[in-house]
């Protein structure tokens, strides 16, 4: 089983960036798609953004176009979500997941 671990998540205030990352152990992480959801409170799990093997990207959600890249480093095996223009709204437990695997989850709260 794959173990992953998320990190650089925290505190931001608006208008702020910040860049997730998703460590994970296996040797298959090249191999396989991933990508990150979120969860906000009260709300249900949302895809937020993927990226195939191959390294194409597609983003979900109007809200997340243009401000969330994802990006993927084979050879360290970590998934990445950096962010823009951090928003109240973004606040949720974001989680990341390569092929069937899903981590724990790490939150991001915006606010002033």
């Amino acid at each position: 089983q794959v173990k992953l671990v998320e990190s650089g998540g925290g505190l931001v205030q608006p208008g702020g960036s910040l860049r997730l990352s998703c460590v994970a152990s296996g040797s298959l992480f090249s191999a396989v798609d991933m990508g990150w959801y979120r969860q906000a409170p009260g709300k249900v799990r949302e895809l937020v953004a993927t990226i195939t093997m191959d390294g194409i990207t597609d983003y979900f959600g109007d809200l997340v176009k243009g401000r969330f890249t994802i990006s993927r480093d084979n050879a360290k095996n970590t998934l990445y979500l950096q962010i823009h223009n951090l928003k109240p709204e973004d606040t949720a437990v974001y989680s990341c997941y390569v092929g069937l695997d899903r981590g724990q989850g790490i939150q991001v709260t915006v606010s002033s």
